[in-house]
């Protein structure tokens, strides 16, 4: 049974899988508005503007893919639980690939609220919790940011770097054995990381009890 979507829920899809393939400022409101089959004017009745829609945007994909990260928080850090959620958010990106490539984008051309990005995307990764159990990598080391980085750099990049090494790779990047590959890789190098042991101890990534 097709479930039929709300006007404002087909203008975030399009805006979302425009932004992902041309970016902030080659994205027009146009543009998004002939992809859900309304006129312009009307997408106003919804956004206010590009930036408002770009923002809603960000938003619903921040939101998703900071959930597990919530999750995990809700109850002491482990080794397990790590690389449990760091596989979930393997996942995502494969079912979800337009955060990385909008991210890439942001990067690299710029667009509005990159600096919403880093905080609550990649910030609490390796600062300091005050409410509950830290997440921190190589834990009281001006390393945790450039660690946070490269994790993130490994996992993202897989999205909008694969294609162009489809050809060397003994499956499709993208197949469910490409994806268990992936995250095979990404358990690995968990392993080698995070000092944390698979006891609850409540103490962050890093710390030793």
């Amino acid at each position: 049974m097709t479930v039929l979507k709300d006007t404002p829920t087909r203008i975030l899809d399009e805006a979302e899988a425009l932004f992902a393939e041309k970016g902030y400022k080659a994205t027009s409101l146009g543009e998004v508005a002939d992809r859900v089959g309304i006129r312009s004017p009307s997408l106003y009745n919804h956004f206010k503007n590009k930036e408002a829609l770009y923002q809603a945007v960000l938003d619903r994909l921040i939101a998703l893919f900071n959930e597990p990260l919530n999750k995990m928080l809700q109850q002491p850090v482990t080794r397990s639980s790590i690389q449990e959620w760091l596989e979930t958010i393997v996942e995502l990106h494969y079912t979800h690939p337009n955060l990385a490539r909008l991210l890439q984008h942001a990067a690299l051309a710029g667009g509005p609220h990159t600096s919403v990005i880093v905080n609550q995307m990649f910030r609490p990764l390796f600062e300091h919790r005050p409410e509950g159990p830290e997440l921190g990598f190589f834990q009281g080391n001006d390393l945790e940011p450039w660690a946070v980085m490269a994790f993130n750099n490994i996992v993202m990049s897989y999205i909008t770097m694969a294609p162009m090494y489809r050809e060397m790779l003994p499956v499709d990047p993208f197949s469910e054995e490409g994806l268990m590959r992936q995250k095979q890789l990404i358990s690995q190098l968990a392993r080698l990381v995070f000092s944390v042991g698979d006891e609850p101890t409540g103490l962050g990534v890093g710390e030793a009890g």
